[in-house]
């Protein structure tokens, strides 16, 4: 057996070194072929091509013949033996040359034959030598390899069979014969490659719907023609013969090629199924009121659109007070579905997300309809969903009184009269429920606009304008625009109540909770910048209130929040009360003396920027007077023409407050409120009598005029002039900060400082609306700019924040304080290092800390992240 193998490897290496060249021309000839090249070039180039390839293949078969040898037995087994140490093979076939004869010598001439036999047991065939790198230096016959896998690739080897029919024709077929070509594309949007008719072999073809047939005949018209059945065309049908056609298919049928070297397919039509949508979860909503509502869509193809039709569900909606009446005709809402901007279409998961919550819908019953669109305009909808439309929750009592009538003017134009009832009854007595003047006198303006409505009738253009102002007003009374520390700190303590007893969500607890503890920071500065040294032997002795630290407020906070997210509001409720003693008790102990000191350059910021706040908003409250004032000055005009000319203002203005005392007692207790009880007598008196002062320019009720911004709006200019140059001088004074907080506080003054500039532009063109609605974004800039200011100082862990807030590590024995902890819920030491050996998962807390510490690694993963963010959270990790 091994002396056949290695016969049969030497036959295959004679012939691959003898006919290489043979298979090198041929893939070289092959591939031009497979490529359809003899059917673009000139017959002359063909022939010449043909004949050269010809002698070329002759010459490698007849050089092939003279050198290839069969190769014998004998061949065979010295190759074999020539693998063998020793020789065996041949050994066994030699004769003994001496000692003849010899018994001794021939036995030693037995042994070494039983040796050599024994060796040839180990015969092995040998492999081929099939390498012919030495015969072809260059790699003709690797190139002659690539160019035919690329013809089998991109080729047709059934295009090499044409030749035989172009060389048996006469010339002229051959030159001028009929020939077509024809292509099938699918739509674009089914992602399916372009069919080539002269490849199709199968006579049935699926193609989508919507596919576009081109086909195009060679040679002399009338020679091929084309018939179909597929496009279902009954006009302006082109000419069988025409050279060029094309069509898209509409049905399954035929396409043939009736002449010479014709063809004939069946076309059958794949179904285009419609999309499908469904939703994949119930709505949610964030703490600003903001929807989420999750949906699936799928289709065979791709979903290429899609909306979400929001209708009000009439016979869901509680038909009581203002909604008794019938509802003014609105149409529903349409919002396009989000798509995935890449990747497939077909089957993907998205979440629309809006906010509707100054809609007309907002918390009230809706039914939302999702509906998907492929690229044919087959649709898919969903079954309508009744849904509570989320909208952003009110806990101020007043603010949902205002939200209210807002949504009952909405709901029909004919509630106007009863909305401005309801709100003045609201306001009958300012000063219990009204934080400052400023939300009153908003109030009273948009009331008198809808007792003046009744009048003239109400228009969709003055009721946008009035259900916006409405609006304005119930985020302002809910946020509350105080610049005082303690008010703020009590609205939030009251907004939280609220959202106990009304049941809010986990969202809007978090949002009430992060707003009483920027609360409790602010008071806690304002604590610590208004102490004044001692000597310390009048410290009141309260017991436990001498170790409070802010350290600890905040952990009974976090329980507050923890119990409110289980529903234990009745605990939740006295840690609530206990939380208002314990501020009380810092109200009483900042009364009788403190731990204050020298202000540090960080304290001494923030106390020149809430003073800028206050003196900005005391400015805008002046600036909303005036206005008012020339809105008064209007209606006192008209009511003048009935007048007898010697009739002056100030007797009509005191006819007025007759007409209507409860509305003047209202305001007095409003100015009471604000510490400004002159202006009691200053309105009277100009009530009665002082009808001069409107000869001069606008007239001043607030009793301010004398301080240079009540009735000249010169004036008032040249004071914001002087806030904005404050505000300018105390940016440049702020203290060296670093972080995203620090960049956020400068960007807030920034933007401060530009509205301020607006604002005195708009005052000396005597544009008091304008100037409003700048002061307006002045204070929400110094809002976030002392906000932002705070936690920087506390990011940078400055000495003089923590002197001015008063918090300290430990208590007096330094033992570790109740309930203090790192962010990863862990105890902390008595020097105040993070870290212990306890258990990391002991109570809930942990739990929750173990979550935080996933959230962490979770969010340094992903690289999207701006690299400042991903720097944080690595320090975060590397230190927890």
């Amino acid at each position: 057996m091994p002396i056949a193998l290695t016969r049969a490897g030497l036959v295959a290496e004679r012939v691959t070194q003898a006919f290489w060249p043979v298979w090198t021309v041929l893939f070289v000839v092959f591939a031009p072929l497979m490529m359809g090249w003899h059917e673009i070039v000139p017959l002359e180039v063909l022939w010449g091509s043909g004949v050269i390839a010809a002698l070329t293949l002759l010459y490698t078969l007849y050089r092939g013949v003279r050198v290839f040898a069969w190769p014998s037995e004998a061949e065979a087994i010295a190759r074999v033996d020539a693998r063998l140490p020793g020789r065996p093979i041949a050994a066994l076939n030699d004769s003994q040359a001496i000692g003849a004869g010899d018994p001794a010598s021939e036995a030693v001439w037995a042994a070494h034959l039983d040796r050599m036999a024994a060796k040839t047991r180990d015969a092995r065939a040998v492999e081929p030598d099939l390498r012919v790198s030495s015969k072809d230096p260059f790699g003709l016959r690797y190139m002659a390899l690539l160019v035919m896998v690329v013809a089998l690739l991109f080729g047709s080897i059934w295009r090499v069979g044409t030749v035989a029919d172009m060389a048996s024709g006469a010339d002229a077929t051959l030159v001028t014969g009929p020939v077509w070509e024809g292509w099938i594309e699918p739509p674009a949007y089914t992602g399916k490659p372009t069919l080539y008719l002269a490849d199709i072999i199968a006579n049935r073809v699926q193609i989508p719907q919507g596919s576009f047939v081109t086909i195009r005949l060679y040679g002399d018209t009338g020679d091929l023609t084309v018939s179909e059945t597929v496009s279902g065309r009954t006009d302006d049908i082109p000419p069988a013969t025409d050279q060029q056609q094309g069509f898209e298919v509409t049905q399954s049928g035929t396409i043939s090629i009736d002449g010479d070297g014709g063809a004939r397919w069946n076309i059958l039509l794949l179904d285009d199924q419609a999309p499908t949508v469904d939703l994949t979860g119930p709505v949610e909503a964030d703490a600003n009121g903001e929807m989420s509502q999750p949906f699936l869509a799928m289709d065979d193809y791709a979903v290429v659109a899609g909306t979400a039709t929001i209708a009000l569900d009439l016979a869901r909606v509680d038909r009581r007070y203002g909604l008794t009446v019938d509802p003014d005709p609105r149409d529903a809402v349409v919002i396009d579905l989000p798509m995935p901007f890449s990747g497939d279409r077909a089957d993907f998961e998205e979440m629309l997300i809006d906010d509707f919550s100054e809609h007309p819908f907002a918390n009230m019953p809706v039914t939302i309809t999702l509906q998907v669109e492929d690229a044919l305009g087959q649709t898919g909808t969903t079954e309508p969903e009744p849904i509570i439309l989320p909208g952003r929750r009110f806990f101020q009592p007043i603010a949902r009184a205002v939200v209210e009538q807002r949504r009952d003017i909405l709901w029909s134009k004919t509630n106007a009269v009863r909305a401005a009832q309801v709100l003045r009854a609201v306001s009958h007595r300012p000063d219990d429920i009204f934080p400052d003047e400023t939300t009153y006198l908003r109030l009273r303006f948009i009331i008198r606009r809808l007792e003046n409505i009744e009048e003239v009738g109400l228009t969709d253009d003055v009721r946008d304008e009035v259900v916006d102002a409405l609006w304005e007003l119930a985020v302002q009374l809910e946020e509350g625009s105080l610049a005082d520390a303690r008010a703020r700190l009590e609205r939030a303590q009251e907004r939280l109540e609220e959202a106990m007893r009304n049941g809010a969500s986990d969202e809007e607890i978090a949002e009430l909770m992060q707003e009483l503890r920027e609360a409790m920071n602010d008071y806690m500065n304002m604590l610590a910048q208004n102490a004044e040294p001692n000597d310390g032997t009048d410290q009141p002795q309260q017991g436990e209130s001498q170790t409070i630290t802010q350290d600890e407020l905040q952990a009974l906070m976090d329980r507050i929040q923890e119990l409110m997210e289980e529903g234990r509001m009745a605990e939740a409720m006295e840690l609530m009360e206990q939380l208002n003693e314990l501020m009380e008790n810092l109200q009483v102990t900042q009364g009788e003396g403190g731990e204050g000191g020298p202000q540090t350059p960080g304290q001494q910021s923030m106390e020149d920027l809430a003073e800028t706040l206050r003196d900005q908003q005391q400015l805008s409250d002046e600036a909303f007077r005036e206005l008012q004032e020339q809105f008064n000055q209007g209606q006192q005009d008209g009511q003048q023409q009935g007048q007898q000319p010697g009739q002056d203002q100030g007797q009509q203005q005191g006819q007025q407050q007759g007409q209507q005392p409860g509305q003047q007692q209202g305001q007095q207790g409003q100015d009471g409120q604000q510490g400004q009880g002159g202006q009691q007598g200053q309105q009277q008196g100009q009530g009665q009598g002082q009808g001069d002062n409107t000869q001069g320019g606008l007239t001043d009720d607030s009793g301010q005029g004398g301080e240079g911004g009540g009735g000249d709006a010169g004036s008032l200019a040249e004071r914001q002039q002087a806030l904005r140059q404050g505000l300018n001088q105390l940016r440049d004074g702020l203290p060296g900060l670093t972080g995203d907080a620090a960049d956020n506080a400068e960007r807030s003054l920034e933007r401060a400082e530009g509205a301020m500039d607006n604002a005195e532009d708009a005052l000396r063109e005597g544009d008091l609306p304008g100037a409003i609605d700048q002061q307006a974004e002045a204070l929400d800039a110094l809002r976030d700019g002392l906000r932002s200011l705070g936690q920087a100082l506390a990011e940078n862990q400055t000495d003089e924040l923590r002197e001015g807030q008063g918090t300290q590590t430990g208590n007096a024995e330094g033992r570790p304080e109740p309930e203090r902890r790192d962010p990863l819920g862990r105890q902390m030491g008595t020097q105040g290092q993070f870290g212990s050996e306890e258990s990391m998962l002991q109570d809930e807390l942990n739990r929750r800390a173990e979550e935080l510490l996933r959230e962490l690694r979770d969010r340094s993963s992903e690289q999207t992240r701006p690299q400042e963010e991903l720097d944080y959270l690595r320090r975060l990790l590397d230190r927890f």
